[in-house]
């Protein structure tokens, strides 16, 4: 009885992380919503958004011409992208969400 239940614990411990692996959880565990999303105020934190992420995401949420893309002090991706016909200032946070400014 208890090698049934040690297998079956077993199982479930190693479906749950392979699962975790094929992408049923989001990589970046700071994200927990896959949507772009523009706030008033980006958050303060340590970034793990790599230059090309960050431009995607800024580019997922509706914005053109990403350019000038830097990491400033607070962990902040900070540059400029167009929105419609006006350029603008833009900001990605370590959780994902994009703030203009």
């Amino acid at each position: 009885m208890k090698i049934k239940l040690i297998a079956a614990l077993a199982a479930t411990i190693l479906s749950a992380s392979a699962y975790a692996q094929s992408g049923g959880y989001f990589h970046n565990p700071a994200i927990k919503d896959p949507h772009a999303r523009t706030t008033t105020v980006a958050a303060r934190g340590r970034n793990s958004f790599t230059e090309s992420q960050a431009r995607g995401r800024i580019m997922k949420a509706g914005y053109s011409r990403v350019s000038g893309l830097a990491k400033n002090r607070n962990g902040v991706w900070q540059g400029k992208a167009m929105r419609g016909k006006r350029m603008v200032r833009v900001a990605l946070d370590y959780k994902g969400n994009v703030t203009v400014h």
